[in-house]
Parts: C-alpha cells; structure tokens; sequence
C-alpha cells in the first residue's frame, strides 16, 4: 500500500450511560492511503462513527481515545479547534448520507457551493460563482445555472447527492469520507454516482473512506475492504477476494444478500457468536 493519509491506532468512542460507559467504536486500527477503502457492516457497527472521530465531529459527552489519530503529519489528537476547523472541508470532506439533511433549505445551492470558495479559497463574490457553475458541470449537472439559483427542495435526490459531491470536493481535499453516498438513490442513479466519485478520487489521487451497507457494491468499486461488528474490525481483505471471506460474520453478510441468479423464498440468517467480540482483526488477507 502507498503512504498512509489517515493512520488510527487503537481508536475508542464511547458515550455515558447510565452506572457506565458504552463503547460503540472498541480499540480499531487501520491506515488509508490514496486508495478506495471500504468500510461495511450492520448499522450500528460504528462505520460511520469512526468518520466522524476523524473529523472531531464527536462533541461531549462523547470521548474519544486513540493511541495514534493522524492526517499525514498532523495528530488530530492534540490539534486545535483551529487547525480541526482548517482540515474540514478543505483536506478532508465528508459526503453525508442523504441530501435532505445536509443542504441548507432556506439557501440556494449556488449561494452554498460558492460559500465554500470564498471560505476556504479567499475568493470574490464574482469568482465564486463562476467556479462554482464549473463545479457542478464538473459532476454532471446539464444546467448549471438552473441548479445555482434552485433551493434544495426543487432539485431531486440523484441532483442533490452530486450537489453534495461538487461541495465536498470543491476544496480539493486529499481524503475524502463518503457515508453511504447512494443509501437513498435507486440504482440506476447510484452507478451514475459512483462513477462520478471514482473519476474525480483518481483524476485527484485522493483517499477514500467508502461507507455502506451493499457488500456488492463496495466489492466492486473499493480496493479494500474493512468489516466491522459491533464497533470492532473483525475482517480486512482485498476487495476482489471478499467473496473469500475467512470470518463467519462476513461469510453470514454475503449468504444474506439476495441474489438475481439465485432466487430463493428465505434468505439464510446466522447465530450471532460471542467469540466474534473476542477477535477483533484476527482475519486480515490483503497480504
């Protein structure tokens, strides 16, 4: 693998409750490079809890711990609000899940795409809006200026999710963190997207934190892949060999999806294992 962007060893989150603490992210350890990594298992595995400890998105009362937590040369541990604030959406960006809940409704979309260059580029008013229009010819968007002077509500989930992905990586980030990007696509659209990000990760040779749901769709599109249950990696393997997959928990997920060319009348099921909590990161086939 090249030289790691994000390196996380040993990283906890826990949130109080009550007699205790309840650790939904338990001592995980990886690096990403400039690479496509995916990130999958149930929700509530703590996917997208360890994309946010990376932003410091995670406020009080929740506490995160690591041994080592950094971006290229910096310790995202003891860095300042300052230098967190100087990493988001300029050397980091994160595509949220769905659209809806990450435009701003009362703001047109130009209005918010052209916020990012004046922010993080010290751009005019009038130079902004032109990279803006770039921008979003760039993710494929027929009309630009339709677009710009729209309000989040009059454009569709497939146009809000390339919105949301010309925002992110307007800045030029080096790493990206894309959570479920296509979760609330139909398909047709979600290949469409996909196919966006892959050409703008490589045409940039960004890092890339793939999370979702759809085993299929990260085999296909990732380099890698991490399985994570129950806020601890239990699987890391190339992603062209994850229908290869040693631990019983991944070999559960893949008998679980449903398949075109098998039909079937019952999807299996599988016994949760306590042993499973017991062996974070013991299958590891990327070598």
């Amino acid at each position: 693998m090249n030289s790691p962007l994000v390196k996380v060893d040993g990283l906890t989150v826990g949130f109080p409750k009550k007699g205790g603490v309840i650790n939904v992210v338990r001592n995980i350890s990886f690096s990403i490079g400039r690479e496509k990594v995916g990130i999958v298992g149930e929700s509530g595995s703590g996917k997208t809890m360890t994309g946010r400890a990376l932003l410091g998105l995670i406020r009080p009362p929740g506490v995160v711990t690591a041994r080592e937590l950094r971006f290229g040369d910096i310790d995202l541990q003891n860095a300042s609000e300052k230098v967190r604030r100087s990493l988001r959406g300029n050397r980091i960006g994160m595509i949220m899940q769905d659209p809806k809940f990450s435009l701003n409704p009362v703001m047109r979309i130009g209005h918010q795409l052209a916020e990012i260059y004046i922010v993080h580029r010290n751009a005019s008013r009038a130079a902004a809006r032109i990279k803006a229009l770039e921008m979003l010819e760039k993710v494929k968007i027929r009309d630009p200026e339709r677009v710009f002077d729209a309000y989040p509500h009059q454009i569709s989930g497939g146009m809000g999710q390339r919105v949301m992905i010309a925002m992110m990586l307007a800045p030029k980030p080096d790493f990206l963190i894309a959570d479920e990007p296509t979760s609330a696509l139909d398909m047709t659209v979600q290949l469409e997207v996909l196919s966006l990000i892959d050409q703008l990760v490589q045409e940039r040779q960004m890092g890339l934190m793939f999370i979702s749901h759809d085993l299929n769709q990260v085999a296909a599109f990732c380099d890698r892949v991490i399985v994570m249950y129950a806020g601890q990696i239990v699987e890391t393997c190339k992603a062209t060999e994850l229908g290869n997959a040693k631990h019983s928990y991944t070999q559960g997920l893949l008998a679980a999806m449903p398949r075109l060319t098998k039909p079937t009348d019952t999807l299996p099921t599988f016994e949760r294992q306590e042993s499973w909590k017991m062996e974070p990161g013991r299958y590891d086939c990327t070598n």
